[in-house]
């Protein structure tokens, strides 16, 4: 998206911190991520790598984020912290991406619509139902505006029939946009 010209917010709420090793920022020598910001021990500016490519800004994530969904509990309206830092920025953005991990409560009230990367296997298609529930109950309690934007799949092979059976399940059973 930003190589398209979009400005582009990526929050990484994994504690694997994959997406942020994934854009070549080392997770070891961060001065705030998205743990602190979780905490207000930093303000969403504070934590935020601006251009990480181009037209890209990160929050990032590293292993201290582990801990912080046991942590909240009990923390009054746990549930939309990341919203309420999202909020103050999001309109100096085309697109925030979010990247699930264990706070996927927490992502998805802060969310509008859900971007859903499956792989092309057998496993992936019960984790697309659970997620399809999960997003039904954010919905219902918490987020009326959340939506599904579509399925994007991945490791796709056309040569292999169960990447093919994966997709018409998909299609027939989810009703969702599919990208190509």
């Amino acid at each position: 998206l930003a190589t398209k010209g979009k400005k582009v917010l990526a929050v990484d709420m994994d504690p694997q911190g994959n997406m942020t090793s994934g854009l070549g920022v080392d997770r070891d020598s961060l001065e705030y991520t998205v743990y602190d910001m979780l905490r207000n021990e930093c303000n969403i500016g504070e934590c935020m790598l601006i251009n990480v490519y181009p037209g890209l800004n990160l929050i990032p994530a590293n292993r201290e984020l582990a801990g912080a969904e046991v942590e909240f509990v009990g923390m009054e309206d746990m549930q939309h912290i990341l919203k309420t830092h999202i909020k103050k920025v999001k309109n100096k953005f085309d697109y925030v991406i979010i990247a699930l991990g264990m706070l996927t409560v927490n992502a998805l009230t802060a969310a509008n619509t859900v971007l859903v990367p499956i792989q092309c296997e057998f496993f992936a298609l019960d984790g697309l139902s659970q997620l399809v529930y999960t997003i039904e109950l954010i919905r219902k309690n918490l987020n009326r505006l959340l939506t599904i934007e579509g399925v994007v799949f991945t490791m796709f092979d056309s040569r292999t029939n169960l990447s093919v059976q994966v997709v018409e399940n998909v299609k027939e059973n989810l009703k969702q946009h599919i990208y190509n």
